[in-house]
């Protein structure tokens, strides 16, 4: 039986407590960069630890600016869309909508692309590039089939999923503060940088591994007591997140001589060289529950967005219909679709450079909710709570910075991906009159 839910009410039904809203959170944002990341940092030397610091200030100051307004909000179902479209309006909460949609579609093909590499690393069989494609495609549909059964099932899965990911990197903070050395550690600086221009650097690196903050408050209709949940799980998540982040990079720091980690292509796996000849195994696991964790997130987030909009009459009705399991099938199914489509952009190596570049915008379209929100919070509480005006100011100059670091070509194409959502707005607009 399908159904559709009035914009205003929320689901008598709600499943999501505090531990798998926070789990949401935490699944989408670890996913397979972390992995990566402190390879990525070794050229710059120890001085990207207070990187992670200062992204780490930043990604909590939009935890809190997101929970102060899932606090307020009676009807936070979307999220960003819904605290937007409160404050500016229908044409505003739309676009930001629209181009988190189109974000979360790109993420789910790449990161599906990801955990697909990370089964072949395990299984030299599936190494290929079309046994990859069809990973990637089963685990999208998979995972589609989780979400459409029903958001309990959904959320259930990502707190599985969540808390196999997080084993490996408490295993490698534990062998690093156990078995590695201080005196592993890189150089402060050893490029002989401004301190400033290598903090901002490394900040702007650091920042798109807490990309997916926002998917703890966008399925507001099916968190129980969502006004007290979200912010709770919200903030404790960008803590957890932040804190594994900082420890996990120190760690393999300790464990990896600093010109073996600049050039490492795994550098989680170099780390775990102590746990013997089953620890690359171990690690590779972890990556693949983190890559899966990250799609299944996504994937939720990607029906419910669309869901949002449609219950405000600003997209066709059948994006709000939701099955018994309180699933908008539909939405889900049209999300893994596009995905699915876009993977034909992995088939060919001439396209590879292209995809890389729409994932470059799919991470900016994410960052323009952070920013349009705090903007949000700073006109509601500029004159009534000065304190939550400036969190919400600093926050949003914060995302201007990050947002910066895409690049001019990112930032232009990610403009007029924005604006070609105007055309769907004006369409469903009309039909609504």
């Amino acid at each position: 039986m399908n159904n559709i839910v009035g914009s205003n009410d929320v689901s008598s039904n709600a499943t999501m407590g505090f531990w798998r809203c926070w789990a949401m959170a935490v699944g989408v944002m670890i996913g397979s960069g972390i992995f990566f990341l402190p390879a990525v940092l070794a050229p710059f030397g120890s001085v990207s630890l207070i990187g992670w610091l200062v992204t780490s200030f930043g990604a909590i100051g939009i935890a809190l600016v997101l929970g102060r307004l899932a606090n307020r909000t009676e009807n936070g179902v979307g999220g960003p869309y819904a605290y937007t479209r409160d404050a500016f309006g229908d044409l505003t909460g739309f676009l930001i909508a629209w181009g988190y949609w189109v974000s979360v579609t790109l993420a789910i093909t790449a990161v599906a692309i990801a955990l697909a590499g990370y089964v072949g690393a395990l299984v030299p069989s599936f190494s290929g590039k079309l046994a990859q494609n069809l990973i990637a495609l089963v685990s999208i549909w998979a995972l589609t089939a989780v979400n459409i059964k029903g958001v309990s099932e959904a959320a259930s899965m990502q707190l599985i999923l969540t808390l196999l990911k997080i084993v490996p990197l408490l295993v490698i903070i534990t062998l690093g503060f156990h078995a590695g050395s201080l005196n592993t550690l890189p150089d402060f600086n050893p490029n002989g940088e401004n301190l400033g221009s290598a903090i901002t650097a490394t900040a702007l690196l650091t920042m798109w591994a807490f990309i997916g903050i926002e998917a703890a408050v966008i399925p507001a209709g099916d968190v129980i007591n969502p006004q007290q949940t979200i912010p709770k799980a919200v903030m404790w998540a960008a803590i957890t997140v932040a804190c594994l982040y900082i420890l996990v990079t120190l760690a393999v720091m300790m464990l990896v001589p600093a010109e073996t980690l600049a050039n490492s292509e795994a550098p989680f796996v170099d780390a775990a060289q102590l746990l013997g000849p089953w620890g690359a195994l171990f690690i590779g696991i972890g990556a693949l529950m983190a890559t899966a964790g990250s799609l299944n997130g996504d994937i939720l987030v990607a029906g419910q967005m669309p869901m949002a909009v449609a219950l405000d009459g600003l997209a066709p009705k059948r994006f709000a219909k939701t099955n018994r399991g309180h699933a908008p099938t539909f939405s889900l199914f049209a999300s893994a679709l596009v995905s699915s489509l876009l993977l034909l952009f992995n088939l060919s190596d001439n396209l590879v450079e292209v995809f890389t570049f729409l994932i470059s915008i799919s991470t900016l379209c994410v960052l323009a909710p952070y920013g349009v929100s705090a903007l949000a919070e700073l006109k509601h509480s500029w004159r009534s709570a000065r304190g939550w005006g400036i969190v919400a100011c600093l926050t949003a100059i914060y995302t201007l910075i990050a947002a910066s670091g895409s690049g001019l070509d990112v930032l232009f194409w990610g403009v007029v991906l924005m604006i070609a959502g105007l055309p769907l707005y004006w369409t469903f607009k009309r039909g609504k009159q």
